[in-house]
């Protein structure tokens, strides 16, 4: 069942030298249930689509329609009531919770905020601590503030506020990023299993491939803001066709001496953002850059069931396939 569809989502920022273009014609969608992990390295535009899709930053242009209804058209008053199906897990979780208030305050302000979640105000003390069990929390912890806590600790605060109004789709940005392997994957493993409990749907937004295929179910790279490719996470990882995801892949640490893999090392500058011009962002770095590619957009195609790439390469390798083979 589709719960969050996106079309042509655009969000630039002024600059003194022009547009940035931090999200530039993003198109996805997400089912019930599901997890799309987001990757890419820092500064292709990961949180801006998280928070462009949540409107924390308001969107240029494009449509986020969620369960068939277009939020960028809805007034402030709408979106507060819209923000209990769609929440957020920022990645600093020091720096998202309030240093003055304790932890069950922190658990408990959504319910100050939307009273129509617990209407009994006597029970919210009872529902705050139900939240910290779901999180993983310990409860002699109720009265501890988030500088008294580690980072896996302070995340789960984070997970249970998110989780406080029964939402239905959740943007986890980098919720594992600053945390000890050990703990990464108790917040993983937490993660999951309370989307099969609850049917969640998350936005996983990473840097780290090895987290998003343990995790997600369809993986979409970016690159200065645009999607290069958008595959299953089967099938990203078996057969990867943009340059820069192989490059990606090629960095991911085998867990044996005896496995080798050949790191793709890449070279050149990365294009300027503001007011980029025409051709393929990716040019400058890419070992098989051609002169269409230093002038053409490359679209973003589907060369198989639901495997989509933006590469002038790909798109001339399937051509000639396609004639060999008739």
């Amino acid at each position: 069942m589709q719960l969050l569809e996106v079309e042509h989502l655009y969000k630039y920022f002024p600059t003194s030298g022009g547009a940035l273009h931090a999200v530039d014609d993003v198109s996805f969608t997400l089912d019930k249930g599901r997890t799309l992990g987001v990757v890419g390295e820092s500064g292709c535009g990961k949180s801006t689509l998280g928070r462009a899709i949540l409107r924390l930053h308001d969107p240029n242009a494009g449509k986020v329609l969620f369960e068939g209804r277009n939020i960028l058209d809805l007034s402030k008053k709408e979106m507060g009531k819209m923000r209990m199906q769609m929440q957020m897990i920022f990645q600093d979780p020091y720096a998202s919770l309030n240093p003055r208030m304790s932890i069950s305050q922190i658990i408990a302000e959504p319910f100050q905020i939307f009273p129509e979640l617990e209407p009994d105000k006597s029970k919210i003390t009872d529902r705050v601590l139900e939240l910290m069990d779901v999180a993983g929390l310990s409860r002699r912890l109720a009265n501890s503030y988030p500088h008294e806590l580690d980072g896996g600790r302070r995340q789960r605060i984070g997970i249970a506020r998110a989780l406080a109004v029964n939402p239905k789709f959740i943007v986890c940005d980098e919720p594992v990023s600053a945390l000890d392997v050990s703990i990464q994957a108790q917040v993983l493993n937490l993660l999951q299993d309370l989307q099969v409990q609850n049917g969640l749907a998350y936005m996983f937004i990473t840097h780290d491939l090895s987290v998003v295929k343990h995790i997600s179910n369809e993986i979409m790279v970016m690159y200065l803001g645009q999607v290069v490719e958008k595959a299953p996470t089967k099938d990203l990882f078996s057969e990867t066709l943009h340059p820069y995801t192989q490059a990606l892949l090629s960095a991911i640490p085998r867990p044996s001496i005896h496995q080798k893999r050949e790191k793709i090392i890449l070279q050149g500058e990365v294009s300027n953002p503001i007011d980029p011009k025409p051709g393929c962002r990716f040019a400058k770095r890419c070992p098989y850059a051609t002169e269409k590619c230093k002038t053409t957009d490359p679209v973003l195609t589907e060369y198989k069931p639901q495997h989509f790439v933006a590469c002038h390469r790909v798109a001339k390798q399937m051509n000639t396939s396609e004639r060999s083979t008739v």
